[in-house]
Formats: structure tokens, C-alpha cells, sequence
């Protein structure tokens, strides 16, 4: 089935509701694609309940009622047949209300994220073209590539005036030095959470006329480029997005508060802004800036286990995901990277491929994760679990031969 016949089977259904529960997963894409299906749901009349969740049971999706998952959904085989999923992962649902990009050869890894997803499904809904700077959280959390049905929902957005490029600094904050000092995407080693460094640079790098920015961004490269990959020093510096109807214009400090809100357990505070109330605005902020030093605190401490190299286990589950992140794209690693955090009896795992290497880490976290009695799934290269933690051991040692073969 084509994308738009799916976007409109998904759509159609949503519009015979009077009332849906929605679920979006809680990192950026997913805030971002539950919120572009509420802002369209809202317009048609249609009531609703949005809830941030890192993952859904099928337990909750029972009984009576339409049921959304936004980023969630195209991985999980026991849900209900009538489930609606807009999601962008590799697929195992089979039910009727499902639209995802691969199901039209489109490449969800780097294409299209949930939040694109969302967009089309909103676009048949009604006429939602404002809604299309909300997908650009989805593209930059979720590090895709603006070609192919993005770049067609970008090049709308620029058209009608709701995406403005530019080029500029991709770190994002409130102030110059906030940037520098929270910088976790990219992670700069001896940059990031360093208040004293960079103050010296940012006054190595004054002129005239105030600060010297490419004097600025040669100083951290030279400061961070002995630890740091070549990919994440040239994306300190990029493509930059202005979001004419959002409460952060800024796209890379959206993504990021969004992101930090919805992984630090305050999801309602980043839909809250994707739903564009400034209200929190503040809070918000300081949420991320927590999220993110605690972050930089782990990277600086946290060593692979003993005897199972590119293997990490961290103390907080909410940073799993930003340290494989750190530790597979900005430290120059060679092989998958795997992250694990306890909570209680669980284990949430956390894998990622580095530039450079190759392996289908959705498929393999999904088959090890099961064999384990727990689940998982993902991207190409980028994919997650939840195990038992007393099963730790027997993934790690599946993880390890299936990398080696």
C-alpha cells in the first residue's frame, strides 16, 4: 500500500472517533508525532487524552476505545488488530489502521520519521500545512536526512513560509555560553560542562565587534578534535531551522527541550509546547539543562564493563538513550555500542551503530531481546529493549557473537 492510501485509511479512521486515548513514545519524534495528530484531532473535533510513555503494554490497550500510538506500535506482534499506529520501525503489527513508511519502500531509518508520518496523516485530516515545522523535531532527534518525503515536507514548509533555513551554530541554548556548556548532540569532550574553558575561549575569541564566531568554533575543534569523531565536530557548525508558529523557533533547542522533557518523565511539558503553550516555557528550559548535565556527569564517568568492551551499564534508565548516542557517533568508536540501565527487575537497553560499521541492530536487539523473554526493536542503526535484568549476562554474550560472526 502506498503511503497516502495509508495516510488516508489511518486518517478516515481517526475521524470516526469521538474519542481517542493517544500514545507517543517519549523522545522528540514521538512527542512531535503525538502532538501533530493532536493539533489535527483538535481542528476536526474529535476529543482526545495525549500521554508521553517510553514504552506501551498491550495490557493497556484493551477494552473499549480507539487507541493511537504515535513512534510506538509497528513492533509489537500481541496488540489489538484495531489498534491505530503511525510510527516509522521496523514492522511485525499487521493490523488494518497501521501507516509506516517502509510499508511503501520508503527508508524510516533516515526518510521519513513518525513525526513525517503524522504530517501526512494530519494533511488528510484537514488542511494542517502549519503543522509542518513540528516534523523537524522528529528529523533531528532521530538524526535522518532531509531527502526524500522529508525533503518534500521541508521544501512545503519553506514554501509556505513555516520553515526558514539557515546556517549557524546547531547547538542549541538560551545565551552563547549555555550552548557550549550543555552540549551533549554533539557531546565535546573537555567543552561540554566545563564553565571555565569556556569562558577562555569565548574571550580568546572576541573582536571588535563581539565575539568571533568561526574563531570561536576553531578553538573548540581544536580543543575537543584529539577525542571527539570527525562527523560530530563538522555538525557543530550546519544547518539551522527557524519555526515560524512554534513557542521555540529554533529548531536544534525544540528538539532538545522536547526530548529532555519527555525522557526526564515531564512529556506533558514538551507536547505542551509542541501544542504550542508557552506557559511552561521556563520550566521546560531548566528541565533540559538538568537532563543534560546529568548526561554530561555519566559520560565523564562511565567506563565498559569489565571484560565486554562497548558494553555500558549507567545508573539512570533516562539516560541511556542520550549516552549510547554520545558514546557511538561523538567518540571514536568502531564497533555497535550497547547501553543498559537497571530499574528494579528490568533492564532498558540501549544500542547504537557508529559511522563507519554496519549492522541491522533493529532486527538483532528484537531476536536477542526475545530470546531473553523480554522485547525490543528499532532502526537499522539505532534499536532498544527491555529485558530482565537476570538476563543481562545471556544478551550480552548473544550481542557480542552475533557482532563477532
Amino acid at each position: 500500500m502506498s503511503l497516502d492510501a495509508a495516510a488516508e485509511t489511518v486518517a478516515e479512521q481517526i475521524r470516526r472517533q469521538q474519542f481517542i486515548e493517544v500514545y507517543a513514545h517519549h523522545d522528540a519524534d514521538g512527542i512531535a508525532a503525538g502532538a501533530i495528530l493532536c493539533h489535527a484531532m483538535l481542528r476536526a473535533g474529535i476529543r482526545f487524552r495525549l500521554r508521553i510513555r517510553e514504552e506501551v503494554s498491550a495490557a493497556e490497550l484493551g477494552g473499549e476505545g480507539a487507541k493511537l500510538l504515535c513512534d510506538l506500535g509497528s513492533g509489537m506482534e500481541n496488540i489489538p488488530g484495531d489498534t491505530i499506529v503511525v510510527d516509522h520501525h521496523l514492522v511485525r503489527f499487521d493490523g488494518e489502521f497501521h501507516v509506516n513508511p517502509r510499508f511503501a519502500d520508503i527508508d524510516g531509518d533516515s526518510e521519513l520519521s513518525a513525526a513525517g508520518t503524522a504530517y501526512f496523516v494530519a494533511q488528510k485530516m484537514g488542511d494542517n500545512r502549519d503543522l509542518a515545522g513540528l516534523v523537524i523535531p522528529g528529523i533531528i532527534g532521530d538524526r535522518q536526512e532531509i531527502k526524500g518525503k522529508n525533503l518534500e515536507i521541508f521544501n512545503e514548509g519553506i514554501g509556505n513560509g513555516i520553515i526558514l533555513p539557515a546556517r549557524g551554530l546547531t547547538i542549541p541554548g538560551r545565551d552563547m555560553t549555555e550552548r557550549w556548556y550543555l552540549a551533549t548532540s554533539p557531546y565535546l569532550s573537555g567543552i561540554s560542562g566545563e564553565e571555565t574553558v569556556i569562558a577562555d575561549l569565548i574571550d580568546q575569541a572576541k573582536g571588535e565587534n563581539g565575539t568571533r564566531l568561526d574563531t570561536l568554533i576553531s578553538l573548540a575543534v581544536l580543543q575537543v578534535a584529539p577525542q571527539t569523531s570527525a562527523d560530530s565536530l563538522q555538525a557543530i557548525y550546519g544547518d539551522t531551522f527557524h519555526l515560524e508558529r512554534e513557542v521555540i523557533e529554533d529548531a536544534h533547542a525544540l528538539t532538545a527541550v522536547i526530548d529532555a522533557c519527555g525522557k526526564s518523565g515531564h512529556g506533558e511539558l514538551g507536547a505542551a509546547l509542541c501544542l504550542r503553550s508557552s506557559r511552561d516555557l521556563v520550566q521546560a528550559w531548566e528541565i533540559a539543562r538538568q537532563h543534560r548535565m546529568k548526561v554530561i556527569t555519566a559520560i565523564n564517568t562511565v567506563q565498559p564493563i569489565q571484560g565486554s568492551p562497548g558494553i555500558y551499564e549507567v545508573q539512570d534508565t533516562s539516560l541511556a538513550s542520550d549516552i549510547a548516542d554520545v558514546l557511538a557517533r561523538d567518540r571514536v568508536h568502531t564497533a555497535p555500542v550497547l547501553v543498559y540501565a537497571r530499574r528494579g527487575e528490568m533492564c532498558r537497553i540501549s544500542a547504537r551503530c557508529p559511522g563507519g560499521a554496519d549492522a541491522d541492530l533493529g532486527l538483532l536487539v528484537r531476536e536477542l531481546a526475545t530470546a531473553c523473554g523480554g522485547n525490543g526493536g528499532g532502526h537499522h542503526r539505532r534499536a532498544g529493549a527491555t529485558i530482565p535484568c537476570s538476563q543481562i549476562p545471556v544478551f550480552a554474550k548473544g550481542w557480542q557473537e552475533a557482532l563477532v560472526a
